[in-house]
């Protein structure tokens, strides 16, 4: 199917068009002759499931991957995008979800990475000058922030915004945001919205990738969906419907509305938290959580709801209070918290989640070792099944259980993560955003998935940004202010409205 689509468009001619592109990995076909354009001035969105091939559409335009067939045309004209350095003189950069930062430099350092002003002395950077060049940038996207901060003292919303800054500061002509608003709160996402509004105006293209439809129908210019690494179809957003785009997508129909048998009689306490307080900034938490039921941790960005999770797993130290599971005090490290029978799905699952150069098997496998090989002696057959199993179960995409992990699409390695301690049998499961950067399809899948674990007896604490997720799924919910519990919301209580008074407003 031709790009070519009945649209007005600030130019005649593409800024950027892609021809024909094809991809392939061993055992994945990522890429099946896929056509693409972008005019200048207009933000276009692209939709699909993980797998789709957005991702390595994307790498494919920035130089990352090299297609195996198609061209590329700047201004009409055909031109060579065979590497990074290619795509950045054709003014393009890439906002990728999973981030590109080093965490040890400061954010001056990271946003001018490689195009540092030299100093007076043969050899130095103009310190004075970087600063004050970030600090620029900085301002015009709205993020107040000492520039000399190192990267790794930011949190994620926060490190999403050096990101878009480092891109911004590059005079991007072509701009690919990939889910930019998946850890940003309301405040940030109304700037990043602003922000788009003025580079549009600027004749900047940009290529929007997301999974939540009121972006797309909030920004859109045009839609490209694609499915199995095809082009699937172009539209108007006027001219298509959300449960349209959802079938074009997954090519099935899908129940947005995560449906689920709310529990009416919750089981036996299993997970109670008194008074804890940590160094991290959370004090004061207490929270219940009982078996058979989902439990909603809310607020805004930065409130410290990561934070309290990390506490419970025992991944952050505590200065005061009681952790008690399954009747009885817990304290210490995360191996303990794992034996006990609580599992923690992070938020970042690149760093803290998946060993990114092993296989899926032994990601799957690692935290069973104990449970499946009690005598201490690994069998190869057994978590293999095990592997094979769960890939099944989850509908993960991969060539196979050997394959590296790393290799996976956002989507997939998100349910290894989760597969990794349904192996191990835990009882309660932590979940820290776990549909970031999850498709429609998935997300689906993934809810249906804890609801199964709780009717089966195990219990969900859910961290998410997404406060239609936390109304949609959870029994109740907490809603923490500045490291503090602001309120208990019952299940007639659990209103989106709700919870944006409580982790904003002084109830």
């Amino acid at each position: 199917m031709s790009d070519a689509l009945p649209i007005e468009v600030s130019s005649p001619t593409p800024l950027l068009e892609l021809r024909g592109i094809s991809k392939e990995f061993p055992g994945v076909k990522a890429l099946d002759d896929v056509s693409f354009a972008v005019y200048p001035g207009e933000v276009h969105m692209l939709l699909g499931e993980n797998g789709a091939g957005k991702s390595s559409l994307m790498k494919v335009l920035c130089g990352a991957y090299g297609a195996d067939a198609g061209e590329f045309f700047y201004k009409g004209e055909k031109v060579a995008i065979a590497s990074t350095a290619d795509a950045q003189k054709l003014g393009i950069a890439v906002i990728f979800q999973e981030f590109s930062l080093v965490p040890y430099l400061d954010i001056a350092q990271n946003i001018f990475l490689g195009r540092e002003p030299k100093g007076r002395v043969p050899g130095t950077i103009d310190r004075r000058k970087i600063l004050a060049d970030a600090r620029r940038v900085l301002d015009t996207i709205g993020f107040d922030i000492d520039p000399s901060t190192t990267v790794d003292k930011l949190g994620v919303a926060q490190q999403q915004m050096v990101e878009i800054a480092k891109a911004i500061s590059q005079d991007a002509r072509i701009l690919v945001m990939d889910e930019p608003t998946a850890a940003l709160s309301d405040r940030e996402t109304e700037l990043l919205f602003a922000l788009i509004a003025r580079l549009k105006a600027d004749g900047v293209a940009i290529v929007y990738i997301s999974h939540r439809m009121a972006e797309v129908f909030a920004l859109g210019d045009r839609i490209t969906v694609l499915r199995d690494g095809r082009r699937i179809d172009g539209v108007r957003p006027a001219d298509v419907t959300p449960d349209q785009l959802v079938r074009m997508m997954v090519g099935r129909n899908v129940d947005m509305t995560y449906p689920r048998h709310f529990a009416d009689k919750p089981g036996e306490l299993l997970l109670e938290v008194k008074g804890l307080t940590a160094p991290t900034g959370i004090s004061d938490i207490n929270i219940e959580v009982r078996r058979g039921e989902i439990v909603g941790l809310c607020g805004l960005v930065g409130s410290g709801r990561s934070e309290v999770a990390r506490a419970i797993f025992g991944a952050d130290p505590v200065t005061s209070g009681e952790i008690i599971f399954d009747g009885k005090a817990i304290s210490g490290e995360p191996d303990l918290a794992a034996r006990r029978g609580i599992a923690l799905i992070p938020e970042s699952r690149k760093s803290e989640g998946l060993a990114l150069l092993r296989s899926v098997s032994d990601n799957l496998v690692v935290s069973a070792l104990r449970k499946l090989f009690p005598s201490g002696l690994f069998d190869q057959r057994r978590a293999q099944r095990t592997a094979d199993g769960l890939i099944r179960q989850l509908r993960i995409a991969t060539p196979s259980a050997r394959q590296t992990v790393g290799l996976l699409s956002g989507g997939n390695q998100q349910k290894v993560v989760i597969g990794k301690w349904l192996a191990a049998g835990s009882k309660l499961f932590i979940f820290d955003e776990p549909t970031r950067g999850i498709d429609i399809g998935a997300k689906s899948e993934i809810f249906a998935l804890i609801d199964r674990l709780v009717a089966d007896g195990a219990a969900a604490l859910m961290i998410s940004s997404e406060q239609i997720e936390i109304c949609h799924v959870c029994d109740r919910a907490y809603v923490m202010r500045e490291g503090r519990i602001a309120g208990h919301l019952t299940r007639n209580e659990l209103t989106e409205e709700n919870i944006v008074r409580l982790g904003m407003h002084h109830a």
